[in-house]
């Protein structure tokens, strides 16, 4: 599956002077909402997804996915796995599971974004089942900006924030990435920010 023209037939890889969640600029931002808008290509990639998580066996009972960016995709692949979904989302900053969802003592929990650049956020719902006692066993995503490590033992460095758990993703976008204070596009323009913590 090529996931990279599935990204650019949609109109979801874009092109400019971006600021992403992590704080860096970039020249590309990946938009999988215009991807996640297509019902029948995002099963398609969820059950690709699913497949790869599957032949893990890491026993997962629920999907839990960070608001608002990771709903979708996570719902689709809590589908094609046939197990439950949960979100979690900030108040006040902090990361918090409401609207009634809970979770198990010991549940078997895989965290799945639409995008893991750094794993900011993904780190965060973490943080948040597992204090209700809970137990993550990997992380997902449609596609993984590089700087984490894809596998069954990742061996994470430098700004990847995720633990080395399982990680599971269908493709690496290598995208330059610039902290702001060194960024060679802030010479020219000044960076937007399309996600979901943007416009």
């Amino acid at each position: 599956m090529d996931i990279r023209k599935i990204y650019t037939d949609c109109g979801a890889l874009l092109e400019g002077h971006f600021l992403l969640s992590s704080g860096n600029h970039s020249n590309f931002y990946l938009q999988s909402a215009k991807v996640l808008e297509e019902p029948k290509i995002a099963e398609k990639l969820a059950q690709a997804l699913a497949q790869e998580i599957q032949k893990a066996k890491l026993g997962a009972e629920t999907i839990c996915s960070p608001a608002l960016g990771g709903i979708l995709a996570g719902y689709e692949l809590a589908r094609a796995l046939g197990v439950r979904f949960i979100f979690t989302e900030r108040v006040q900053g902090a990361m918090v599971l409401r609207r009634g969802f809970s979770v198990k003592e010991g549940e078997k929990i895989l965290i799945c974004e639409d995008i893991i650049t750094t794993g900011g956020s993904a780190m965060e719902a973490k943080t948040c089942v597992e204090s209700l006692g809970a137990k993550v066993v990997g992380f997902a995503s449609l596609a993984n900006r590089g700087i984490c490590e894809r596998g069954l033992k990742p061996t994470h460095k430098g700004a990847c924030k995720l633990p080395n758990l399982p990680f599971f993703a269908l493709a690496d976008f290598n995208f330059e990435m610039y902290p702001p204070e060194t960024c060679p596009l802030c010479q020219h323009s000044k960076p937007i920010k399309p996600g979901s913590r943007g416009n």
